[in-house]
């Protein structure tokens, strides 16, 4: 089995606060790995110094075992990875489909036409304002965008967070389904 994402002994800080304490994991292709932990244990910082948004001060980050070394985060996307962050961050001012529509490079399984098929509910509210969209939408949405990139690796950080308990399992159906299509996720 290939290892898709391999972090050793990671310490990330804050200003001068210690947030990750020598964290290491190691995501496998077609795995899907659960980060589990209380509010504020460093799961999200976890997520954001694997993807370089606050890089590690000690430790290292391989994926698909080539060493990051402080890599910018458009490249680790490059590499393969989609990264959906806590809270969404999708475009509230462009519609679904714009928002689709920026990924710069589409090739691959994932295109609009098949992320419309797996959340036909963003096919139906493709004219709609991305702020308009209720949580669960709007997760989906982010999710869709990632996937766009046609990832190797998907991470996505607590995705079921203030979501009704029928859009939780609408999302994590969704999750199954690209584990068992191959692709390799870390869920927090």
């Amino acid at each position: 089995m290939t290892t898709v994402l391999e972090a050793e002994g990671l310490h990330t800080y804050y200003g001068k606060s210690h947030i990750l304490h020598g964290v290491s994991l190691k995501v496998e292709e077609g795995e899907l790995v659960a980060l589990l932990g209380r509010n504020g244990a460093g799961k999200t910082t976890t997520m954001r110094s694997i993807m370089s948004l606050t890089p590690p001060k000690s430790g290292s980050v391989k994926l698909f075992g080539k060493a990051l070394s402080r890599a910018a985060p458009h490249k680790i996307a490059k590499i393969g990875v989609g990264y959906v962050p806590e809270g969404r961050k999708i475009f509230g001012h462009m519609t679904v489909h714009e928002n689709l529509q920026v990924p710069p490079d589409t090739s691959g399984p994932w295109n609009i036409d098949t992320v419309y098929e797996l959340f036909p509910r963003l096919h139906e509210r493709r004219t709609s304002k991305g702020g308009r969209l209720s949580g669960g939408e709007q997760e989906m949405l982010a999710i869709a965008r990632a996937l766009l990139l046609n990832p190797k690796l998907l991470i996505l950080d607590e995705p079921s967070q203030g979501l009704a308990p029928v859009i939780v399992q609408e999302v994590m159906r969704t999750i199954g389904r690209m584990k068992k299509e191959g692709m390799s996720v870390l869920l927090v």
